[in-house]
C-alpha cells in the first residue's frame, strides 16, 4: 500500500463495516461517560456502523435531554485532537457536531475519544437514494454552499494538518507532486494485479499530460475535508427546504485545494443524467466559492489520485475493486461512471 498524500481515507478503503470494531463492557462505558457526565448513567447504547478505521456510538446519558456520540479513535491517537480542534474550529461557520469532550490521550487502556452532541438528520447518500429530485438539489446547493464555507479557512502553506489545527508537512515533497504520487500507486503491486497495462498506462498519460494545470494547485492553502462525500453529511428539512446539518469525520483534513473536495463529492454524478449538478456547484459559486473553467474535468483528475491510491490497499473486496477500476476507467475516457 502507498503512503497517501492525497484527500481520501488513507490506509483503509473508503467504505464501512456493517459491525463497530469493537465492544464496551458496562465498566468501560462508565468510565467513558463519566469524563463528561460525573454522575451520569447510560441508559442506552446503540452501535452506529459507519466508519471503517473508528467505532461510533449513539447514547442516551440520563442526565443530558439530547443523544451524544462517543467516537472511538482505533487507528491514530493524533486524530483525535486534530478532529476536535477542527469542529471547535468551525463552529458557527461549518455546520458541524458539537465537541461535549475530548479525551486525547486515551483514558487507561481505552484508545483516544470523543464525547459529541448527536445531529439529527440522514446521510446525503440516504436522501439520494430515496429519489426525491427537489429534495436531493435543496440539499446538493446546501452542500455546495457548505463547502465554499469550509474553504474559507486558510493556512500559511499547504499540507498535512496536525492537532492546533496546524500544518504539519508537505503533502509530498518535490515538484510534481500528484502526478508522482499517481504514477508510484499505479507501480504498486496491487496496482499492477488489479488494473490492466494498458488502463495504468492510459493513467499515468492522463495525469501528467495536465501537469501545468496541476501546479497552480499547489500554492493553494484552504481547507479541504479530504472525504468530502455522500456518508460524511448529514441533511434535514429546514423552513422546507433540505440543508446540511453537520459534516462528519474529519480525520483526513488538509490545507490544499477545494477541487479535492469538488471532485470526491461529484465522483460518481453522470453528466448525462445529472442529479445533484448544477445546484452543488451552484451553491457553490454563490457562496464565494471560486469555479475556474475547466473545473469539472480539473476535479476528476485530482479525484484520479484518491481513486489510484485506493487500489493500492491490501484489504479490498472484488466487488469494491471492480468498483474503482470502473472508476479510473471513467476518468480516463472521460465519460460518465456506470457504477452508482
Amino acid at each position: 500500500m502507498i503512503e497517501p498524500m492525497v484527500s481520501g481515507a488513507p490506509h483503509a478503503a473508503r467504505w464501512v463495516r456493517t459491525e463497530p470494531r469493537r465492544t464496551l463492557s458496562a465498566g468501560e462505558l462508565e468510565r467513558i461517560v463519566h469524563t463528561a457526565f460525573p454522575h451520569g448513567r447510560v441508559t442506552g447504547i446503540e452501535p452506529l456502523p459507519d466508519g471503517f478505521r473508528n467505532s461510533n456510538f449513539k447514547l442516551h446519558v440520563d442526565s443530558m435531554p439530547e443523544y451524544c456520540v462517543l467516537r472511538i479513535y482505533e487507528h491514530d491517537a493524533s486524530l483525535c485532537q486534530k478532529e476536535a480542534d477542527l469542529i471547535r474550529l468551525l463552529t458557527g461557520s461549518v455546520p458541524v457536531p458539537e465537541i461535549i469532550h475530548a479525551e486525547a490521550r486515551g483514558l487507561d487502556d481505552l484508545p483516544p475519544f470523543t464525547l459529541m452532541r448527536y445531529v439529527e438528520g440522514v446521510s446525503f447518500r440516504e436522501l439520494k437514494r430515496i429519489g426525491d429530485c427537489d429534495a436531493v438539489a435543496h440539499a446538493a446547493y446546501s452542500a455546495g454552499e457548505t463547502l465554499a464555507a469550509i474553504g474559507r479557512t486558510v493556512f500559511p502553506n499547504s499540507g498535512w494538518l496536525g492537532p492546533g489545527p496546524s500544518v504539519t508537512a508537505p503533502l509530498l515533497e518535490g515538484p510534481d507532486p500528484l502526478p508522482r504520487f499517481v504514477a508510484r500507486c499505479l507501480a504498486s503491486p496491487n496496482a499492477e494485479r488489479r488494473m490492466s497495462v494498458a488502463l495504468r498506462d492510459r493513467a499515468h498519460a492522463l495525469i501528467w499530460s495536465h501537469s501545468s494545470e496541476l501546479r497552480r494547485l499547489y500554492d493553494t492553502t484552504s481547507l479541504v475535508h479530504g472525504d468530502f462525500n455522500k456518508r460524511n453529511l448529514l441533511v434535514r428539512p429546514v423552513d422546507g427546504r433540505w440543508a446540511v446539518a453537520a459534516v462528519l469525520d474529519w480525520e483526513f483534513a488538509v490545507s490544499g485545494s477545494p477541487l479535492a473536495d469538488l471532485g470526491s463529492f461529484l465522483r460518481y454524478e453522470r453528466a448525462l443524467s445529472p442529479l445533484i449538478e448544477p445546484h452543488f456547484s451552484a451553491g457553490y459559486s454563490n457562496s464565494g466559492g471560486t469555479l475556474a473553467g475547466g473545473w469539472r474535468r480539473l476535479a476528476r483528475i485530482v479525484d484520479l489520485a484518491a481513486l489510484c491510491e485506493s487500489l493500492t490497499h491490501d484489504a479490498l473486496s472484488g466487488e469494491i475493486v471492480t468498483e474503482l477500476v470502473e472508476l479510473v476507467c471513467a476518468v480516463v475516457e472521460n465519460r460518465d461512471p456506470c457504477c452508482k
